[in-house]
């Protein structure tokens, strides 16, 4: 659950967003922009999806590594939860634990809507293949999970997710996600939140890590850290959309934001 500090929350660091004009102030998205943006990197610049999705995961993996490194963790196995859900979003997710697990935390998947999508079983394969195990329950318990996770990590619902979705068959989920007391980060658009309007009774994250750009959603978010993850977009799709991005500090492919003063 995330700590309901005051609006923008004296946690936040790194660069100001949200302020046009200003270089590294990124502007919030609305859903079809983020639709438009993505749109150009597939068909404009053949990027694949694949590629994208790849991007994302790891890009979502630095920022748990950066919001709770290895030596902070409170338990002494590094344990992180991640639950995906049947579109795109579920897909960063399992990219995700994989580079979680590459970076020597120990992942566990909770993914009970698998997608035929041929790319998409590919990256659930690539999971298997790296003994990371798949939960065929999400404990209803929620102690269950605080014991067991130092992190929970919510790749649901995404930015493609359409209004009314979170009371669908990912009901249960979200209801057991918000009475958790671990601190829970979620993939671009928190899970059962609205891409622009922000929450709607959707959960309440402590990190929100931002796929591209904010979206307008974003906000509304009261937690701890806010990432963006967007440096591999084009300097002309930058451009075109009037982006305006962060500056990255070094090689990094994520940067922490801070809201504006």
């Amino acid at each position: 659950m995330a700590l309901m500090s005051p609006l923008w929350g004296p946690a936040w660091l790194g660069m100001e967003w949200g302020s046009r004009g200003s270089h590294g102030c990124p502007l919030p998205r609305s859903k079809a922009e983020a639709e438009a943006i993505e749109k150009e990197l597939l068909e404009d610049y053949r990027f694949g999806r694949q590629q994208l999705i790849e991007i994302w995961g790891h890009a979502c993996a630095m920022a748990v590594t950066k919001a709770f490194p290895l030596p902070s963790l409170p338990r002494k196995q590094p344990t992180v939860l991640v639950v995906c859900g049947p579109a795109q979003n579920g897909a960063i997710g399992l990219v995700c634990a994989r580079h979680l697990r590459i970076f020597d935390y120990e992942p566990t998947i909770f993914y009970p809507k698998r997608s035929l999508d041929p790319l998409y079983r590919d990256f659930t394969t690539q999971c298997e293949k790296m003994d990371i195990p798949f939960l065929s329950y999400l404990p209803t318990e929620v102690q269950l999970i605080n014991d067991a996770y130092n992190a929970v990590v919510d790749a649901v619902l995404g930015a493609e997710a359409e209004l009314g979705e979170g009371r669908g068959p990912c009901a249960a989920i979200l209801a057991t996600l918000k009475h958790v007391r671990i601190p829970i980060v979620s993939l671009d658009v928190p899970s059962g939140w609205d891409v622009e309007a922000g929450s709607s009774g959707g959960i309440s994250p402590d990190v929100l890590v931002s796929l591209m750009a904010p979206k307008q959603c974003a906000r509304r978010f009261l937690g701890r850290q806010h990432f963006v993850a967007g440096r591999f977009v084009p300097y002309d799709v930058q451009k075109k959309f009037e982006l305006n991005p962060p500056e990255y500090p070094g090689t990094e492919c994520v940067v922490a934001l801070r809201a504006p003063q």
